[in-house]
């Protein structure tokens, strides 16, 4: 052919059919993956806020878990108050106590209680040597007309509440000893989040060291190493703290932790072994056993790496698994001892005032169903992200 029967075009027109990126490492190729999942980035958001609400957020707070106030027990994060003349405003709580509050819902103090007439249901309070009578017959009426209480003082009765405000003082409400809720689950989370790290870590250094070495050496050694990991596994988790309460004379956050630390890593053992079973036969495996390196250098250099990324994923799915356990033994008794703020300690406090102090029972609850939803949403996106099964571009 002649060149005339080709028109050659400028180098700047030209474009590669091919389209290429920028090579990236197996963990930059997971995070990009990891950030286009949208539940997985809220996972990971609501992760960092409940490590900061646990760690950092107490440091902040006026009080401490164990600190309290019996002037001010169970007032709720909002209620109702009542002026009484130019002096101020006054809240009477579930317990029948008068607490004077300021216009912007700060606790002052709480009013002694002069008399009671429990036919007519009439309660008198003093303040500044003048009477408050409090009429609350209409509280216990189905048809009360829309007046739940009669506040006088000084002559001048209110019927209806001035305005609803939010609990200043303690803005998550009190409980039963006027302790701050708020304080209390901040308190909670770090044990939760404790109790799930100490578990991680055995988990990593416990779980994944058996596993590997069963897995590589295979035969009558796997078959003894899982059999006592079958052994374990069928023994209940409250039987083991009932055991190690017995043993160890005490009930508290280092029982849980033996508790879970003891039992927690047959899981991952199983999940190590499996892996290690399909890897020691590559080729390179194979390379390293014929030039003699040892198992253990084969294990650390050679198997557990080329694992990291399912550990990494049954990592953070047990965390909550584990937070539940802990929440769970505290709410039946078998966990960490009062004063402490466990939330499960927490919600088998609140049971008792379920019907009249909800909010109580609510905040550690919806905490735990946070902490759980966060890390399973991470998670579910860590699997995605790191599983070559499950990538999707």
């Amino acid at each position: 052919m002649r060149n005339l029967d080709f028109e050659f075009v400028d180098s700047s027109k030209k474009a590669s059919k091919e389209q290429t990126r920028r090579s990236l490492t197996y963990w930059k190729d997971a995070w990009r993956r990891l950030k286009k999942n949208k539940l997985a980035m809220i996972g990971l958001v609501g992760v960092t806020l409940i490590i900061l609400f646990g760690v950092v957020g107490p440091w902040f707070m006026p009080y401490s878990y164990s600190d309290q106030d019996n002037r001010f027990t169970n007032i709720p994060p909002r209620f109702e108050i009542y002026a009484i003349a130019d002096d101020g405003y006054v809240f009477l709580s579930s317990q029948y106590n008068l607490i004077l509050v300021s216009e912007k819902g700060e606790l002052l103090d709480k009013l002694v209680r002069t008399n009671m007439d429990a036919i007519n249901k009439v309660y008198t309070y003093s303040y500044n040597g003048e009477d408050i009578e409090v009429d609350f017959k209409n509280r216990l009426l189905e048809d009360d007309g829309g007046i739940d209480l009669k506040v006088t003082y000084k002559g001048v009765t209110s019927e209806y509440p001035t305005k609803t405000v939010s609990n200043k003082t303690f803005v998550w409400g009190s409980d039963n000893l006027g302790r701050d809720m708020l304080t209390r689950v901040m308190y909670g989370a770090r044990i939760s989040l404790t109790v799930a790290f100490v578990a991680t870590i055995v988990n990593l250094i416990i779980g994944v060291t058996y596993g590997a070495i069963s897995g590589l050496e295979g035969g009558l050694v796997d078959d003894i190493m899982m059999r006592i990991v079958d052994v374990i596994n069928s023994i209940p988790l409250v039987l083991y703290v009932i055991l190690l309460m017995v043993l160890i004379d005490n009930r508290g956050l280092w029982t849980i932790i033996i508790t879970l630390g003891s039992v927690y890593w047959v899981g991952m053992a199983r999940l190590v072994r499996g892996q290690v079973l399909g890897l020691k036969e590559q080729e390179y495996v194979l390379a390293a056993r014929t030039i003699g390196v040892s198992k253990a250098k084969i294990i650390s250099k050679h198997l557990i790496p080329n694992t990291m990324g399912p550990i990494i994923v049954a990592m953070t799915m047990m965390i909550p698994s584990a937070v539940f356990t802990e929440a769970f033994l505290s709410f039946i008794g078998l966990g960490v001892s009062a004063p402490m703020a466990s939330w499960g300690t927490l919600a088998n406090d609140a049971l008792a005032g379920l019907s009249t102090y909800p909010y109580q029972l609510f905040t550690p609850s919806l905490a735990i169903a946070f902490t759980m939803l966060s890390f399973n949403f991470l998670g579910d996106g860590l699997r995605s992200a790191l599983d070559p099964r499950l990538r999707k571009g």
